[in-house]
């Protein structure tokens, strides 16, 4: 049976958690914003410098050498931009993560203890019951690991071609302007 001050002191540490993880939403939304505010001022700054470059073009092929160096170089920054949403998205998440693994860790050491209590004060006789609540905690636990190793390997697998089509995407806008420089 749950006492007024066990139940207390679940409230309280539930509560803890709910704050710690509000902080940690909060951290991530503020870098991303500081993330969007210096991608901005940069863009402007760079934006300006383009406008200056273009206008002080003498021909053609000079025009056009400039324009694929700038789509170079904003394709570069896209990827950049993306990599570090992304970094700030996967640190938050990981933190989130974390807590709730710990969190179920602790629900499920206080339902094993709650279950040993239930167990030792059980009926002579109950042994069949018993043992079936036994095996059903452990399969839930299993479940519970399993699908905690599927979500870090679909995490894992998500960063893993984010990084391949990142690379892919860099690539991808260097080869014309390396194959515009050979043709001239």
């Amino acid at each position: 049976m749950l006492t007024a001050e066990q139940f207390l002191s679940t409230q309280k540490s539930q509560a803890e958690v709910v704050f710690g993880l509000t902080t940690t939403a909060f951290e991530g939304a503020e870098k991303l914003v500081e993330l969007n505010v210096q991608t901005a001022k940069t863009a402007i700054n760079e934006a300006a410098e383009a406008t200056r470059a273009a206008l002080s073009v003498k021909d053609a092929q000079e025009f056009l050498t400039l324009q694929a160096s700038l789509l170079q170089s904003v394709a570069e920054k896209v990827v950049a931009y993306g990599r570090h949403v992304y970094e700030i998205v996967s640190a938050t998440n990981a933190e989130f993560a974390k807590v709730a693994e710990a969190t179920s860790a602790d629900a499920q050491a206080k339902f094993m203890a709650a279950v040993d209590t239930a167990v030792k004060n059980a009926p002579a006789g109950s042994e069949n019951a018993v043992a079936l609540v036994r095996s059903a905690v452990a399969a839930a636990t299993n479940a519970i690991e399993g699908a905690q190793r599927a979500a870090k390997q679909a995490s894992d697998a998500a960063e893993a071609n984010f990084q391949a089509l990142s690379s892919t995407a860099v690539r991808a806008t260097q080869a014309p302007a390396k194959t515009k420089r050979a043709a001239a």
